[in-house]
Formats: C-alpha cells, sequence, structure tokens
C-alpha cells in the first residue's frame, strides 16, 4: 500500500524542490513554458503570455490539495530562481508505481540538474511513498534526456514505435524504469 504525503519539501546540495507559488509565474513563462523547443520535448504546449502561466499554476497549486499530488518546483539553491519542475504526474495506487516527468529551462541545462531532481525523487518515491517501482519515459530523439535516465539507473523497458508526430514526422516513445529491490541493490 503507498503512504502519501503530498508534495513536501526537499533540499539536495544545489536545488531546493518545492511546490509552486503564483511568485514562480515569471521564471516558469521566462525560462521553459514559453520556450517552444523545451515544450515541445516535454509533448507540453508553448504559453505565450504570463497570464497563461498564472493558469497553469492555479491548475499545479489546486492539485497540491490532493494528497496524491507529486510536483515540484525546481529551484536553483544559488540564485533563488525556479529553473524547472519534475513531478509524479501518473500515481497507480493499485499496482504501486508512479511515472516521473521532468522539464529543466534550455538555459539551465547541461548543468546536472535533470539529473540530481530525479534521482532525489526516486529516492522521496521507494522511501516515502513505499512504491514498488518508478517509471519514466522520453522521446527517443531526446538525447540529453535519455542521458539523464542512464545516469538514474532505469531499465530500459521498450520502444513505442511512431508514438509522436512532431515537426513532419514520426518519433518513437522509450519506457524505462528501476524496482526498488534494484535501486536498493545500487545504493
Amino acid at each position: 500500500m503507498l503512504t502519501h504525503t503530498g508534495t513536501i519539501t526537499i533540499e539536495t546540495e544545489r536545488l531546493i524542490l518545492r511546490r509552486f507559488e503564483y511568485s514562480d509565474c515569471g521564471a516558469v513563462f521566462r525560462n521553459w513554458a514559453s520556450d517552444e523547443n523545451v515544450q515541445k520535448m516535454y509533448s507540453e504546449p508553448t504559453y505565450h503570455t504570463p497570464e497563461e502561466v498564472r493558469g497553469l499554476l492555479d491548475k499545479y497549486i489546486s492539485s497540491y490539495e490532493r494528497e496524491d499530488c507529486y510536483r515540484w518546483a525546481v529551484i536553483d539553491k544559488q540564485n533563488g530562481e525556479c529553473v524547472g519542475q519534475i513531478a509524479y504526474f501518473l500515481v497507480d495506487n493499485k499496482n504501486h508505481f508512479a511515472e516521473i516527468e521532468y522539464c529543466i529551462g534550455a538555459d539551465f541545462q547541461c548543468r546536472g540538474y535533470a539529473t540530481e531532481a530525479t534521482k532525489t525523487v526516486i529516492d522521496f518515491g521507494f522511501r516515502s511513498m513505499n512504491l514498488h517501482k518508478v517509471q519514466i519515459c522520453t522521446k527517443t530523439i531526446n538525447v540529453p534526456s535519455k542521458k539523464v535516465i542512464e545516469k538514474c539507473g532505469f531499465t530500459y523497458e521498450g520502444t513505442l514505435r511512431d508514438y509522436f508526430f512532431m515537426d513532419g514526422r514520426y518519433v518513437g516513445r522509450l519506457y524505462f524504469s528501476i524496482l526498488r529491490d534494484e535501486y536498493e541493490s545500487k545504493r
């Protein structure tokens, strides 16, 4: 049985993972939500105004009322800036697994933030939520995300071929997972 705590603040060496706040609106808009390339890889729409981002934050913030909501703003400790987000966007209570999604703004990529946040959220899932399995997906063309997934110790499960239609071509979806016992043996 899963144990639900909701989204609680977690600190890592360089990051604070915490609930979104309305004061994050400008950073969310500036750092990734208005960036078509970032949003495309994340399979989300591009936001054209801060007001649209505020609507997104309305959705995120109101979801914190649920104890099974796990969505964190990724805050760079050095400058206090919201540089991305990470979530268990799918939590399966019956089968004891959850799926991670993450997004880091282009100006903050290739610094290890996604890896640091993902490792922390995996640990949280197994230790605090009592998950049996954590899974994650990415597009076949998203090489940086594949590197993050590899660094986090996931096992490749398979590919759904031609899953996305992007920029006039089909792109596959890669599935990965890590089981609790695998995670424990690697610690």
